[in-house]
């Protein structure tokens, strides 16, 4: 199991992208403290003990399993000149038969933002589901006054598709947001967003 999840990485001008490892807790942990007021407002309510070394081995329990079990694709960023833990992104909710589709989501430290990593993994990670997992349709969703993430996925190929009300629990709250897709081979060119 552990020899598969090893084998994937993606590699951009600046990242590697891989699965996260037990090794990761310190870096990662520092990372999601120092950049807590940066990504609350835009995430589920963290749990009392999200920082904890038992909840992060969960979660490098659950990636392994989802990468394995096909169902996910949970990938941190990595700088490669320095090895610097940046952020997270995952492919999850992958969908096969008819559907062939995924919904995308990320983070990044607020020390790194807009620096254009994000959009690099973006990028990568959806050549990879299009190329290598053979998927059709990429979906993302933000709230309406993230311009911020709006614009990056923009400026990644994504197309705007209309809102979802009550769509996820945020910072405690259920919360509409605007729907994004990017498909493989797209030619439905530019889109006005409306909101």
């Amino acid at each position: 199991m552990l020899r598969a999840r090893r084998k994937l990485k993606l590699e951009t001008e600046r990242l590697t992208l891989r699965p996260p490892v037990h090794s990761d807790f310190t870096p990662w942990a520092n990372l999601r403290r120092e950049s807590r007021d940066f990504l609350t407002p835009w995430e589920p309510t963290w749990a009392d003990d999200h920082l904890s070394r038992r909840a992060f081995t969960n979660r490098v329990y659950w990636a392994s399993r989802s990468i394995n079990g096909a169902s996910a694709l949970p990938l941190f960023l990595v700088r490669r000149d320095d090895e610097a833990l940046l952020g997270a992104i995952t492919l999850d909710n992958i969908r096969r038969g008819p559907a062939q589709s995924g919904t995308l989501g990320y983070w990044v430290g607020e020390r790194y933002a807009r620096r254009g990593y994000m959009s690099e993994a973006i990028l990568a990670v959806v050549h990879h589901a299009f190329e290598k997992m053979d998927l059709s349709r990429i979906e993302a969703a933000c709230l309406p006054e993230n311009q911020p993430s709006r614009g990056l996925l923009e400026r990644s190929g994504f197309k705007y598709e209309g809102v979802a009300q009550s769509y996820l629990q945020i910072n405690g709250r259920w919360r509409t947001h605007v729907l994004y897709a990017a498909l493989r081979g797209d030619r439905r060119g530019k889109t006005t967003v409306g909101l």
